[in-house]
C-alpha cells in the first residue's frame, strides 16, 4: 500500500467492553469491516444466571491485550498505519468500560494516535451503515438489554431521543420472563424460539401509555407473566410455557412496531433502523419487515453479528467524529450514563 493511498484512507481500531463481550475491530473508512473479534463471557455468567459486573471486569482484563493483538494481526494493517483508536466511553458497566478505556488510551499513547470516546448506542445505530448507507432524516428503534428507545436522526451524527422505556428495557423484560419460564441464561433467544414453536397463545396486555407518547413500559407485562406462572404453580397446574412465551413476545412486538411506525410517519423519516441486541429477535425482525413492507417504509436491520455488542459498530460510529476531527482528551473518563444527544457531532 502506497503512502498516498494511506493518506486517503482511515483505519480505526475500535474497542468495546461495555458489558460482557470483549471485542476489538479494525474498520476502513467507517464502513468496511476488516476484522471483528469477540471474546464472549456467556459461559462464565451462565452459572450466575446473569452478568456479574465484577466478574465481567476481570474477564476483560484477562483477554483485552490478546484480542487487540489478534485483531491488528488479522486486519493486515500495521499499527503505525492506524488512523485513530476508538473505545466505548458509555453507557455500560463502569468497571468493564474502564478496562477498555485504559487499553485504548495506552495504545493511543504508544502509537501517538487520536483517541475517540464513542457512545455505545450510537454504535448500535450506526451498525446499520456497515450494511447500507443511511438516508436522513432517519428513525432508530434501539432495543437492547439496557435500552429501549426511539431516536430521531435529523442528519448524520445528530441524535434526538423521542421515546424511552420508563422501567424495564425489552432485553431486561425478556431475561426476567425467561427466568420465570425456567429458561437458561441468556434467556431471550429461548423465549423467541418457544414463541415460534407455540400452537396457542396466552393473552397478555399491551401497554400504550398516553395516546401521543413514544415511551415504553414493560414492567407491567413482565408482572402479568409472573402472575400466570405463580398461579399455575399454586394450583398445581401444568403451564404451557410456549403459549406464555408467545403471548409475551406478541405483546412486546406489537407495541414496538406500532410506535416505531407512528414515529416514522410523524417525523417524515426516510428509513427505520433497527438496532441493539434484541434486533436479533426473529419475531421482531419478521414483524417489522412485514409491517414496513405494507407501509412502504424502508427498513434497515444489521446482520446478526452486528446486532449484539461488537467493536465494529463502535468503529462505525467513531468515524463520525473522525471525519470532523472531534477527538477525546487522554483524561477521558468512563461515563456509565453518557447522553446520546450530548454525544452528537457538532
Amino acid at each position: 500500500m502506497t503512502q498516498s493511498s494511506l493518506q486517503n484512507t482511515s483505519y480505526i481500531l475500535a474497542v468495546e467492553t461495555s458489558c460482557d463481550e470483549t471485542s476489538v475491530s479494525v474498520i476502513k473508512n467507517g464502513r468496511e469491516v476488516l476484522v471483528n473479534l469477540i471474546a464472549s463471557q456467556i459461559e462464565t455468567h451462565k452459572a450466575f444466571g446473569g452478568v456479574v459486573p465484577e466478574v465481567a471486569s476481570r474477564k476483560h482484563v484477562e483477554v483485552i491485550t490478546l484480542v487487540m493483538e489478534q485483531a491488528i494481526e488479522a486486519s493486515g494493517i500495521q499499527p503505525k498505519d492506524l488512523s485513530a483508536i476508538a473505545v466505548t466511553q458509555g453507557p455500560g458497566l463502569v468497571g468493564a468500560l474502564l478496562v477498555g478505556i485504559v487499553a485504548a488510551k495506552t495504545l493511543a499513547m504508544a502509537l501517538d494516535k487520536p483517541l475517540i470516546g464513542t457512545h455505545h448506542i450510537a454504535g448500535h445505530i450506526y451498525a446499520n451503515r456497515l450494511v447500507e448507507e443511511i438516508e436522513y432524516p432517519a428513525m432508530a428503534l434501539v432495543v437492547s438489554g439496557g435500552h429501549t428507545e426511539l431516536t430521531h436522526i435529523p442528519s448524520e451524527g445528530k441524535f434526538e431521543v423521542i421515546g424511552r422505556t420508563r422501567d424495564d428495557a425489552v432485553g431486561e423484560a425478556y431475561d426476567k420472563v425467561a427466568r420465570a419460564l425456567g429458561c437458561p441464561y441468556p434467556g431471550g433467544p429461548h423465549v423467541d424460539r418457544m414463541a415460534h414453536e407455540a400452537k396457542t397463545v396466552t393473552p397478555l396486555p399491551r401497554v400504550w401509555l398516553e395516546p401521543d407518547s413514544y415511551d415504553f413500559s414493560f414492567s407491567g407485562l413482565k408482572s402479568a407473566v409472573l402472575n400466570i406462572v405463580n398461579q399455575a404453580s399454586m394450583k398445581g397446574e401444568t403451564l404451557d410455557r410456549s403459549s406464555v412465551a408467545r403471548g409475551f413476545q406478541e405483546s412486546v412486538v406489537e407495541v414496538l412496531v406500532e410506535k416505531a411506525v407512528r414515529a416514522v410517519r410523524a417525523y417524515g423519516s426516510k428509513q427505520l433502523l433497527l438496532s441493539g441486541g434484541v434486533a436479533a429477535n426473529k419475531g421482531l425482525r419478521k414483524a417489522l419487515e412485514e409491517r414496513c413492507a405494507k407501509e412502504n417504509i424502508k427498513l434497515l436491520i444489521p446482520p446478526m453479528e452486528y446486532c449484539t455488542d461488537n467493536a465494529a459498530m463502535i468503529g462505525a460510529a467513531a468515524y463520525l467524529k473522525w471525519e470532523r476531527g472531534m477527538f477525546s482528551d487522554l483524561k477521558m473518563q468512563a461515563e456509565p450514563g453518557l447522553s446520546l444527544e450530548n454525544w452528537s457531532v457538532e
